[in-house]
């Protein structure tokens, strides 16, 4: 029967973990780690990412500093804030959550966040680390895929890998990761030729190019693991209400593959576990130098 790979279950376990650690520092240190995580505008999806991440923080004892400023801030004043929050000693990791809206260079707010605040992992700098195969903050979505690989004992040593999708936030560093892992890895996205019979051929296939339901049966090899990492909200024909679904059809894809990730539950709470995860890195590694 195929495997579900279920990401919620271990986010919860993983994130015990961290409240224990947390705890344990706790009589060491004389301040909880802390994490800031910025906003800009009134995106619905981004307010309940931002949910998430606040409730999850307060699980493993993160103080959270939550800004949410209005959509038309410019450029200037959400540097400053960075500026303010990079100074804080009560913060150790910084996220600023996107989309951002389309008057602000996303880039170089991004690239203004301190380095070893850079709680999401994508700082030239820590994708640099990754590419050299150095320790460092990881970018989350796809640390929390290796980390469900782990769990679910799929060694990607030796495997035929595809990733579906070439994005600074998970396609690229996601195949650096895998090929770190010893899979020899294909990078694929709308220009790629043959895309689905490239596809079949892998033993690991990422998807995640934002397409509902993309994948089907037809473009998976049997007894391979799929990762799915899109999240699309769409309407039910039949209920007239909005669901989430993957980049992948789960109802076709299930039967074939050998381990499947879910959406809802697969790697999305995985995405804020690794987040929570950095945040406490940055934390043990402020005090213990």
């Amino acid at each position: 029967m195929t495997q579900r790979l279920d990401g919620k279950a271990l986010a919860h376990k993983l994130q015990s973990q961290l409240a224990a650690d947390v705890t344990s520092q706790r009589g060491q240190w004389d301040r909880p780690p802390g994490l800031a995580v910025v906003m800009v505008g009134d995106n619905p999806a981004s307010a309940a990412y931002v949910r998430n991440k606040e409730r999850a923080c307060a699980r493993v004892g993160i103080s959270s500093f939550g800004s949410h400023l209005p959509a038309q801030t410019s450029q200037a004043d959400v540097r400053e804030l960075i500026d303010r929050l990079n100074a804080d000693d009560r913060v150790d990791g910084i996220l600023i959550q996107l989309p951002l809206p389309p008057h602000l260079d996303a880039v170089a707010l991004l690239n203004r966040v301190a380095p070893e605040k850079a709680a999401d992992g994508l700082r030239p700098e820590n994708m640099g680390r990754l590419m050299r195969g150095e320790p460092g903050l990881r970018s989350c979505t796809p640390a929390g895929i290796m980390a469900v690989l782990k769990e679910y004992d799929i060694d990607p040593a030796g495997k035929r890998a595809v990733v579906l999708g070439r994005s600074i936030l998970v396609g690229k560093p996601m195949a650096l990761m895998l090929l770190e892992a010893n899979a020899t890895v294909t990078v694929a996205h709308s220009r790629t030729e043959e895309l689905s019979a490239l596809c079949r051929q892998a033993d690991i296939l990422v998807a995640a190019v934002g397409r509902p339901k993309m994948i089907g049966a037809d473009w998976v090899k049997p007894g391979a693991t799929i990762i799915d990492v899109g999240i699309n909200r769409i309407q039910d024909t039949e209920s007239g209400k909005s669901r989430l679904v993957g980049d992948v059809d789960f109802d076709t894809v299930e039967p074939v593959a050998g381990a499947i990730t879910p959406v809802p539950g697969g790697i999305g709470p995985m995405t804020v576990t690794m987040l929570l995860h950095n945040t406490i890195l940055s934390y043990r590694k402020r005090f213990n130098g």
